[in-house]
């Protein structure tokens, strides 16, 4: 069965500049690699035939370096933005979508297992389903808890707090569709909110390996860092 995977690929990473000056965010070098070739790599491994990115920023570079797609034994094509469209918007540009499809951002370092997560989609035929991870926040500063009085009733030091977070990662039904409006910027904030308005919420599957995205100068940093000690887990050439 053919698999089809959409990287979102378009924006302008100005959280990581200056890195991002000369170089679209997805071109971004992880070890010897673009963080999107190491993506592509990972979905080839896992069964994907047909990979479109989405490009808007630099999309000429991105074009340039990936073209067909033939050196990593993929179709490659591409899916321009001619403004922006947010994170959902673009897929209202692509006409040929499968039934079901995997989307993802183009600066995810995960170890996710790409076609297990494809697989689980299937099989409870959810209209959407993200990938999940538990990521931990450590406040820095001493929090006070006063109470209406004014007088101190509590207090944490550096207290860690968990979230769940989204990975960037997400299975489609073609049926989601409908809920994205063309030529308008919609995000997945949006896309997620008006799901549960109309009774259909995504599925959530919590990943428990490793992710990180490399939005930030910090986060970049330390997947450098991770990509150098854990290759292997990752992808095997």
């Amino acid at each position: 069965m053919s698999k089809r995977a959409i990287i979102l690929a378009g924006g302008r990473g100005t959280r990581l500049r200056p890195y991002t000056v000369v170089l679209p965010k997805p071109l971004m070098p992880i070890g010897e690699y673009p963080i999107l070739e190491v993506i592509v790599k990972q979905l080839v491994n896992h069964g994907f035939d047909h990979i479109t990115m989405a490009v808007n920023h630099q999309a000429e570079i991105i074009k340039a370096y990936f073209g067909d797609g033939s050196r990593w034994n993929v179709r490659i094509d591409y899916s321009l933005e001619d403004k922006p469209l947010g994170t959902m918007g673009p897929l209202r540009l692509i006409k040929d979508l499968p039934d079901n499809f995997l989307v993802m951002n183009g600066d995810t370092l995960t170890d996710l297992d790409y076609a297990s997560f494809y697989e689980a989609h299937l099989q409870r035929g959810e209209i959407f389903t993200i990938s999940s991870f538990v990521r931990e926040h450590i406040i820095d500063y001493g929090v006070l808890e006063p109470g209406t009085d004014g007088y101190l009733r509590d207090f944490r030091e550096k207290p860690r707090i968990n979230y769940e977070v989204s990975m960037g990662v997400y299975m489609c039904s073609c049926s989601v569709m409908k809920h994205i409006p063309e030529n308008r910027i919609y995000g997945f904030d949006n896309l997620m909110m008006d799901l549960i308005q109309a009774g259909k919420p995504a599925q959530v599957l919590r990943h428990t390996g490793y992710w990180q995205d490399i939005g930030r100068p910090a986060d970049y940093l330390r997947a450098i860092d991770d990509f150098d000690s854990m290759k292997n887990g990752f992808f095997v050439e």
